[in-house]
């Protein structure tokens, strides 16, 4: 026969088991934000011996700013800081082989910018050459009307991101 105190202590730990399992159910997958990178190049695709590159232009309104008819007054881009800090950019990288260009665009941007939203129509594609591995890439970037900028990241200590109303005031790199 179990004592008083076995019979709490069953309870609770039951209890505490049943909590956990109900928070588990609780949080979907879409509100979980892993903070690590997906890194190396095993997954990438590669085209022609091209590697293909996908990113999004994440934009949002300005709020409360109607004092002009001018649309770009009212749109604001994110432009990411470069892993060497040398100039801003639009956040890109690799569409890996289990990914969609929109999935793989939606990451990135996620990853690098910490911003999540609504990936829309292709913008184009465009080819370059990478400075640092001395090849050519085909990129294709995606307009991302941000719904959502994260608290936390998983590139936050490697990047600033900072919101633009004026593309002349920034010098943004089109290439890695």
């Amino acid at each position: 026969m179990l004592s008083t105190q076995q019979n709490s202590h069953s309870f609770l730990k039951l209890s505490v088991s049943l909590f956990f399992t109900i928070m588990v159910a609780l949080v979907s997958q879409e509100n979980v934000v892993t903070l690590v990178s997906r890194t190396g190049r095993e997954l990438q695709r590669y085209r022609k011996g091209r590697r293909q590159v996908v990113g999004c232009i994440p934009y949002r309104y300005k709020i409360g700013e109607k004092n002009s008819l001018d649309v770009s007054d009212e749109l604001e881009v994110l432009v990411i800081s470069s892993q060497k800090g040398k100039g801003m950019l639009f956040p890109k990288g690799g569409w890996e082989l289990d990914e969609s260009q929109k999935e793989a665009a939606l990451r990135e941007t996620m990853e690098e910018a910490g911003v999540r939203g609504i990936v829309e129509g292709k913008l184009g594609k465009w080819s370059f050459k990478s400075k640092t591995y001395d090849t050519l890439y085909d990129g294709y970037m995606f307009p991302l009307l941000v719904q959502e900028e994260l608290e936390f990241w998983p590139e936050q200590n490697l990047r600033q991101r900072r919101w633009v109303s004026n593309m002349n005031s920034v010098n943004v790199k089109a290439s890695i």
